[in-house]
């Protein structure tokens, strides 16, 4: 048997799945149409839509089969996203690849699988719209051509899903995005009496620039501060547009102290970029940080809301203008 290779972008594939909020998240009807109509249109038993994340499949959607997951080093859907083309497999039996894969061998008893991968806007293939059969079968071209149809329209629900929770104009998520991620987070943190802190971002006299420079150039301002954010921070942090010239991430794992240490050199970072960029004018920031305090739970938007009053005092004791 053949474990599955990672893509080539696996870190990046990743936190795409991850910033949509969908894995371990209720059925949907939207989706369940798209496993029932390719099940009966291939007649097979089994129709899944399957999302590959860093060590299981997660099945979004799922016909004929219990099961809610599988482990991904046996998975025919591993090996189906590392490509974008449709992923078909025969006979199972008569692959070296799979012949002796424990999914095979017993239950479901897979001996033939198309999977098609659901490619993202960025490339990524998030995982895979794909029908199983018990007996060796081969589609034909028009049956191929109808469940790359489907798995498209897959992709675009999937695509729903990112509109609601990402800013359309940095690509990072939005404020509706942050409170759903950063909840789970902030329940783990509290459960596990892990420090963490919130770290709120306000752009200095950003309406200069868009007076000056006009709003298209405020808008790169927005989108060069975003993208130093994606390179800055950690893939566990998160963080987000809230809206206008505010940002904000929160920090697992890190107390107010090297909260305040990580905003530093944040800032060091973007001085830097502004000194190379040239633009006629700098990109600054204030900022207000507040550790959650783990005897006494707050809400995500209670933390906001603190760490925006220190910012806002913060403001005009010592942050610099643009």
């Amino acid at each position: 048997m053949n474990a599955p290779a990672l893509p080539i972008n696996e870190e990046s594939r990743l936190q795409c799945l991850r910033a949509l909020n969908i894995l371990d998240t209720p059925a949907e009807e939207r989706f369940d149409r798209y496993t029932r109509l390719v099940k009966k249109m291939m007649d097979v038993p089994i129709a899944l839509v399957s999302l590959v994340d860093d060590d299981r499949l997660w099945f979004k959607s799922r016909v004929g089969l219990d099961a809610t997951e599988a482990s991904r080093d046996i998975s025919f859907c591993g090996h189906a996203i590392l490509g974008h083309d449709t992923f078909v497999i025969n006979d199972a039996l008569n692959d070296t690849r799979f012949a002796d894969n424990p999914l095979v061998l017993s239950e479901p008893n897979i001996r033939f699988y198309a999977g098609v991968p659901l490619v993202y806007s960025d490339a990524s293939a998030l995982g895979t719209l794909c029908v199983i059969d018990t007996q060796p079968r081969e589609l034909s071209k028009e049956q191929l051509e109808v469940l790359e149809d489907i798995a498209a329209l897959v992709t675009r629900e999937l695509e729903v899903v990112q509109l609601a929770v990402l800013d359309d104009l940095t690509g990072i998520a939005n404020r509706r995005g942050f409170r759903l991620l950063t909840q789970k987070s902030l329940d783990i943190c509290y459960r596990e009496e892990i420090a963490s802190s919130l770290v709120f971002f306000d752009l200095n006299g950003f309406k200069k620039i868009n007076d000056r420079f006009g709003h298209a150039e405020g808008d790169r301002a927005l989108v060069n501060f975003a993208n130093l954010m994606k390179r800055s921070f950690r893939c566990c942090d998160v963080f987000a547009r809230l809206g206008g010239d505010e940002f904000v991430v929160f920090l697992t794992g890190t107390d107010k102290e090297e909260a305040q240490r990580i905003v530093r050199e944040f800032s060091k970072e973007l001085k830097a970029a502004n000194e190379k960029s040239k633009r006629g004018y700098n990109i600054v920031f204030c900022s207000g940080v507040v550790e959650i305090d783990l005897e006494n739970a707050c809400t995500i938007d209670g933390l906001l809301d603190m760490a925006d009053t220190i910012m806002y005092e913060n403001k005009y004791l010592s942050c610099e203008d643009p």
